[in-house]
Formats: structure tokens, sequence, C-alpha cells
């Protein structure tokens, strides 16, 4: 049966990004077979909780709307909803509905701040790894630290090495490609780092003011920047607010010299043989010390900032992705976390209100997605880490990389969906749809791997990926079916000089289901509605002011029928996966299933 439901997209807050002192509709939606009588909203303003009735507002014939109007009074609004028969009461939060009392860390939020940019809800990222996606021939002279590799080497031969293989991917090569992105149908892309560094991953940046001359430096950037732009592809970069590479001028002025200005950059101890703090221990990514007014002025205060600069014309960024964003501004006492993603946050919105910025925040605290600093995080806890553990094909392998000293774990579809649940019911809806969701990246093993090359298992993750709330980003090469079974080995050459050797059949569905993500009202707009949850299968009702869609995937053939007459829906049309129509979803599938249809 049908639950009571209500969340932040479009049907159920007429605003989701108010301004103080403005009011907002909120409304739920109870089922008629539920013995509701009243239903009342409990919000906090100015921190103290209030109660205010709702109304019906209109029925149909499986459902009843309650509606209510609300003044925002709070940068952060909590709310949830009392539901009441008699003597008997439940509460419905963003983690469902409970016949007990609640905490308010569960409760709906509303954040009174500019949203993230409204081209998110159709974008598609193509996340690449400059180094190894395409090269354009052009013969540069090697740094000292680059090992050559022959293009279609398979990388992390030796452990020791992974930092320095040298494939010469660069900013030409992917400008020549940007054809297969266009008929993939992605429409922006996230580089990894692109600053001159010290090694092949550029995480330790030597320079945050230009462009890595090895890639092709600024004009080649700008180049590449500007043909997509007119293939209507956007593209951002990532930047490591953290730390620097050692061979930053900011260090190397720092250490030779005790009363320099850049001294207050870093973190200084004798604990340490090089003097300096290392991110992680490593001696060449030195941690950045936030304490200092001076260095916020150079990241992100000042008009000529990097934050600002990279993102106006000529480069015309559309956005940051925050390296290591949870532990940015952290160091024992010190905490500068929020302050750091508040100025960003600002300072992008006054350089280019138009700009993304997402962080790689591992979620410790739900709070760093409140809607004031990062739009969104790389989605790791609340999507991809469920998946993997649910549709693993237990390849002994295969690296876990989420920190779990263990074998990839294997779990059912219920804790697969409560994972996935109880990440978005912590944070603002808003937080969760500016969110990158992704199968894989750079970082991790490919997802191909993981699901033990089963390609129907894979197209199974590829329709989660297209139709969760959330912007989906796919790490190049994952749509033609490279493999690695870790972080470095997975950051493989696409074989341009052999497509016959990709996989057609998921590099098809990826273009089919991708193209159903971009033309959806529902996926782009719609809620999330969670209607089915088995052992092995699963489906979700998205839905939005103009349409509905129902998902199903399944990680195994399966037989098993979703009847569709509780919510009121019938299928009118098979968008992907098997053929249906009438009230019910009937499965009788081999293998495992991807499927979205489009209701009535």
């Amino acid at each position: 049966m049908p639950l009571p439901h209500h969340d932040g997209s479009e049907l159920y807050v007429s605003n989701r990004a108010p301004k103080l002192g403005e009011k907002i509709n909120l409304k739920i939606r109870v089922p008629k077979k539920d013995s509701v009588k009243n239903v009342y909203i409990r919000i906090l303003q100015d921190g103290e909780p209030v109660t205010y009735p709702l109304k019906k507002s209109r029925s149909t014939s499986v459902e009843n709307w309650w509606q209510v109007s609300v003044e925002i009074v709070s940068p952060i609004t909590n709310y949830r909803f009392l539901l009441r028969d008699g003597k008997n009461f439940r509460w419905l939060n963003a983690a469902g509905v409970f016949a007990r009392d609640v905490v308010d860390h569960f409760d709906f939020k509303i954040t009174a701040h500019h949203d993230a940019p409204s081209w998110l809800r159709t974008a598609i990222f193509y996340q690449i790894f400059p180094d190894r996606f395409a090269k354009s021939g052009v013969a540069r002279k090697l740094p000292e630290w680059a090992i050559p590799r022959k293009w279609n080497d398979i990388p992390a031969l030796n452990q020791k090495e992974v930092s320095q293989e040298f494939y010469g991917g660069d900013f030409g090569g992917v400008e020549e490609k940007l054809d297969h992105l266009s008929s993939l149908g992605v429409n922006a892309i996230y580089f990894t780092p692109i600053f001159a560094s010290g090694s092949n991953h550029r995480y330790d940046a030597s320079s945050f003011e230009e462009a890595d001359p090895l890639l092709g430096g600024d004009e080649a950037l700008i180049k590449l920047r500007k043909s997509a732009q007119k293939n209507g592809i956007r593209v951002m970069s990532d930047l490591t607010t953290n730390h620097c590479g050692l061979g930053h001028p900011w260090i190397q002025e720092a250490l030779k010299n005790p009363r320099s200005e850049k001294r207050e950059f870093f973190y200084w101890t004798k604990k340490s043989k090089w003097g300096y703090i290392g991110w992680w221990n490593v001696q060449s990514l030195p941690k950045l010390n936030f304490s200092s007014k001076k260095l916020r002025q150079l990241l992100w205060e000042g008009e000529k900032s990097i934050v600002r600069r990279w993102l106006r014309e000529p480069f015309g960024m559309s956005g940051w992705r925050i390296d290591v964003g949870n532990m940015t501004g952290r160091y024992y006492g010190d905490n500068f976390n929020r302050e750091i993603a508040r100025g960003i946050r600002e300072a992008m919105h006054e350089a280019n209100p138009d700009a993304w910025l997402v962080a790689e925040n591992a979620d410790f605290f739900a709070e760093d997605l409140d809607g004031f600093g990062w739009h969104g995080t790389m989605n790791y806890n609340g999507f991809t880490k469920p998946i993997w553990y649910w549709l693993n094909g237990e390849d002994e392998k295969v690296r876990d990389s989420f920190g779990m000293p263990a074998p990839l774990p294997k779990i059912d579809g219920a804790a697969m969906s409560e994972m996935m649940q109880q990440f978005a019911a912590g944070i603002p809806w808003r937080s969760l749809i500016a969110s990158m969701i992704l199968l894989g990246s750079h970082d991790r093993a490919r997802f191909h791997t993981v699901v033990k090359k089963d390609s129907q298992k894979n197209i199974a993750g590829v329709t989660l990926l297209m139709s969760y709330p959330g912007v989906p980003s796919i790490f190049a090469g994952d749509e033609i079916g490279l493999e690695g079974n870790w972080g470095e080995n997975g950051r493989r050459t696409i074989d341009w000089d052999h497509p016959e050797k990709w996989n057609s059949e998921l590099l098809f569905d990826y273009i089919e289901l991708i193209k159903i993500r971009k033309e959806s009202h529902a996926l782009a707009h719609g809620g999330i509605r969670w209607i089915h949850v088995g052992k092995d299968s699963l489906a979700y009702l998205r839905e939005s002011k103009k349409e509905s869609v129902l998902v199903y995937v399944s990680r195994k053939g399966i037989r098993e029928k979703i009847d569709l007459t509780p919510y009121g829906y019938s299928i009118k049309k098979t968008l992907f996966g098997p053929t249906a129509s009438g009230k019910a979803l009937t499965i009788n599938a081999k293998n495992a299933v991807g499927g979205l249809w489009l209701l009535s």
C-alpha cells in the first residue's frame, strides 16, 4: 500500500530557494485508504517548533492532497508533518513515516539562499582524466618525473610509478573527440586537475595560474572550451583547496625564507621531517592553513583570485569540483571548512552566478551540505557505494576503495535502498539534486569490472544513474566497457584506432538512456517515491508536474509483478527495457533488467 509522501520537488514545494520573509506552499499526498483525519506541519521558526494545520486541496481516485502556506523566517528551516487519527499519531519526515517520535536531523529542510544553476537539471557530465582520454600528437618535452608509456599500455605496471606514468593526452586530443561526446549525448565535461604540476594526476599543483603546458596550456584550453561551447558542451575542472604541490611557489618561498609571508599559508611542526604538514603525511602535498587572510584573498576573496579568474572569460569554466572538500580547512583544532565553502560559494556567485560548486565530500557531516556552501557533493555514500554493494560480481581483485578493510561487500536490495534513502534524508532536497551521481571515477575501480563484465548488470546500474535524483557523471570509457580493478588501474586510455573492440551493446544503451534522461521532465524535475524493494529488484516513481516515470531494476533474472493500481497509474509507453502496458509491470527475465516506462 502507498504511504503518505512529501519531498522537496516541485509537486510538493512551491519554492525550494525562497527569501527570508517569503511564504511558500507545502503539500503532502495521503492515500485515500489511509486512516488519517488531520494533518499538521511542525516547523521550526527562529528555532522554536510551531504547528499549523493543513487543509485538503484536492482529491484523486486514489489519494488526497493536503496543503499549508508558511512563512520562511530562518536561513535553514526544518519541518515535518504530523498525521493524526484520533489518539494515534505518525510523523512523516524525510526518512519516512514513523508511529513514534523522531529527531530533527531527518526533518525536511528549506534553505533561504540562492539555488544551484538551473542547467544542472538536464546536465550529463563526462569525467576526463586529461592524460588518458585522447592526444593530439603534438610533441612536447617531457619533465623529469614522466615515464613515457605507449597509448594502449595498461596503467599501474608498477605501484611505485603510478603518478609518473605518462600517456600524453591533451586538450587538443579532447577537442578532436568532441564528436564522440556529442554522439553520446553528454553536454558537460568535468576535467580532473588541469594545472601545471609534478605528476600525471595533477593534484599536486605547482601553479594555479596556468593550465599545464603538457596539456597545451592556456591557449589550447581556451580553444577547447570555445569549441565545446559551440557543441553545447560546458567545461569545468578540479581545484585542490586542501593543499598545493611541493613545486608550488608558495611552499618553495616559505621553505627558502623563514620570514616570508607565505609561511602562514602552511602548518609547521618539528614532528615532520620536512618541517611542514603534508596532507595524509605525503611530502608532495603541503596542507594549506586558512587562518591566513592573505591565502583566502588569493584563493577566492580577491577580485583576481584563483576561484574567480577561471570562471570568467577567456577561460569561461562552468564551475569547480573541490578535491577532498570535507578535509579542506580542518586540522586538529582548526575548522574553517564552512567558512571556506561559503566563501567560495559567494565568490563564484559574484563572478559567475551560473557556475556549479560540487565537493568531493565524504559526508561525515550532513551540515556541510546545508545549501550555503557546496551546492552538492560527489554522491559516493548515497549512490555509488550502495549500487556497487548490490550489483558487485564478487571479483576478489576489485578493491573497495571506500575505506572498507575487506573485500567489496554484498548487500540485498533493502540495504541498498536504505543506504540511498538515509543519505538523502539528512540533507536538503536541493543539495541532493545538485550532487554528482556516478558509477565510477578516476579514483575507483571500473564499474564494468565491479559487475564482473556482466553487461546486463552494468545496464541496470546505468539505468539507476540516468534516473536517480542528481547530476549524472560518466567516467570516460565506461560507456565502452573499459576495465580496471582499482583507481590507477582503471585510468585506461580509449583505443580510438580499434572501435570494433568497444562494447557496442553497452555504448548503444548508454546513448539511449542519456537521451531519455535529457528529454524527460520527470527525471529532470521530479521527486522520488520508492514503491517496491526486494532482495534482487527495486522500483521507484519519478513524478513531476508534467509527467511520471516508473523505474525498475533487477540484478538477476527474475519473475515478478509490480501493481500500479494503488498509485493510480497505468503504463503508457516503454521508454527503455522490456515492453509493457496496462496497470501492472510484469517482468519475466533471464538476466538483470533495467527499464523505464512513461505512465498515464
